[in-house]
């Protein structure tokens, strides 16, 4: 009878140094994931900030071009050119700013990690029931 408590208590041991590992593991994986991640967007943020910063320049001219432009053809004044260029700029703002909103719920983060993690749930389960 001391050999079969025994041999229970080690499986139990057993069972949580694996459960152990697999957490460490599990941890370990995520922290990779979230390294290699970041260092993605790091080096592409970067080039979206000088990209957006001279997109941005360069759309300031053109504007500036365009209500110059519809308040000398059309003989209104300064202030009506500026003022039209300026409400189409807010509605395609607004537009962008939905659609981007809209993508940015759908997308998975950390995807390997959170599907490892439920194939490890499942093994803990299935290996303690």
């Amino acid at each position: 009878m001391a050999t079969y408590d025994s041999s229970i208590a080690e499986d139990i041991k057993r069972a949580f140094r694996d459960a152990q590992a697999l957490i460490t593991g599990e941890i370990a994986l995520a922290q990779a994931e979230a390294r290699e991640e970041a260092r993605k967007v790091g080096a592409g943020a970067a080039l979206l900030a000088v990209g957006a910063f001279c997109g941005v320049m360069s759309l300031v001219l053109l504007l500036t071009t365009i209500a110059l432009g519809l308040s000398e053809a059309l003989a209104w004044p300064l202030w009506a050119g500026f003022g039209i260029v300026t409400v189409l700029t807010l509605i395609a703002a607004g537009v962008l700013a939905y659609v981007g909103w809209s993508r940015l719920g759908r997308e998975r983060h950390m995807a390997r990690t959170v599907d490892s993690f439920k194939e490890s749930m499942k093994w803990m389960r299935a290996r303690t029931s």
